[in-house]
């Protein structure tokens, strides 16, 4: 029996529309969970992207008559101790965690990559002074790393992004990717077509980006589905403890930060639903990369 194409050679820059699509619906059918979250993704970006057309209310209009109104036809998730729509804000604050989340997770992961492929194709000297950097990096926990970079260098905007806010998320990230892609650039540098075209003097950077990278995108993938899950779980806790996304701006983390316990009884609902958006992110991004993960493993191939 014929052997299937491998994913890898669907996806690839060369490979024809057809095969893409047969690739994806591949994936669909032998990854149904992945396919699900890919799916919810997909809705996300629509949310983030079609946000303020498809609120019903302006997130950030205050309505006292309105305060803490249980779930109804009017308001479809109830409304805050505000008079806010719930609704509304967490549709405009799912621009905010994509937005931040996808960008930091990328930037990271690009960051890293490139560390810990250099790393581990250079090795001796340059591989230790770069991995003793990363043990120290590593030894920091994530949070605060982010909240001493917070702290330090206060928030800056540009162009309505917190440059800030987004470097102290992105910094914790480069270490993780690094030591990963270090690891899989070390397989691909012991293969003997590395050694041969370094022998046919082909220089550094091509052999690096016309030899390895291609073969390091699996796990380059994998990981930047990870860090989005944990960076939109981050910029949550850090709105939450009010050195992330601030008010007035419509963000899941900020809809939660400041609710007593008396509101939560009394109106469940305003802690209830942005915690089930965040959740729901999380979820997905961590299961389409346990599929990218299980689909790009050349021992599930065939």
């Amino acid at each position: 029996m014929a052997q299937a194409a491998p994913y890898s050679q669907s996806f690839g820059a060369g490979a024809p529309g057809s095969a893409r699509l047969r690739a994806f619906l591949r994936f669909c059918r032998t990854q149904p969970l992945g396919a699900l979250a890919l799916l919810m993704i997909g809705l996300m970006l629509v949310a983030a992207l079609f946000g303020p057309q498809l609120a019903p209310h302006d997130p950030l209009a205050t309505r006292f008559d309105a305060v803490l109104q249980p779930p109804g036809a009017g308001h479809w998730m109830g409304t805050d101790s505000y008079g806010r729509d719930v609704f509304s804000r967490i549709l405009h604050g799912t621009r905010s965690a994509l937005l931040l989340g996808m960008s930091t997770a990328f930037l990271g992961a690009l960051i890293g990559g490139a560390i810990g492929t250099t790393s581990a194709y250079f090795g001796g000297r340059i591989d230790a002074a770069i991995q003793r950097m990363n043990d120290i990096l590593l030894s920091i926990p994530l949070i605060v790393s982010a909240l001493v970079v917070v702290a330090v260098f206060g928030r800056r905007e540009v162009a309505g992004v917190d440059v800030i806010l987004m470097a102290a998320i992105t910094l914790p990230y480069i270490p993780v990717m690094a030591r990963v892609m270090r690891s899989a650039a070390l397989s691909v540098r012991a293969l003997p077509y590395i050694d041969a075209a370094r022998a046919l003097g082909f220089s550094h950077a091509r052999v690096v980006a016309h030899h390895m990278l291609p073969n390091l995108m699996s796990p380059w993938l994998v990981m930047v589905s990870a860090f989005t899950a944990q960076t939109i779980l981050l910029e949550a806790s850090l709105s939450f403890l009010g050195i992330g996304v601030h008010e007035p701006t419509p963000a899941w983390g900020l809809m939660l930060s400041g609710v007593s316990v008396e509101v939560f009884v009394t109106a469940p609902w305003v802690i209830v639903f942005p915690g089930l958006a965040i959740s729901t992110t999380v979820f997905s991004f961590s299961l389409l990369g346990d599929a990218l993960r299980d689909a790009l493993d050349p021992r599930n191939r065939g």
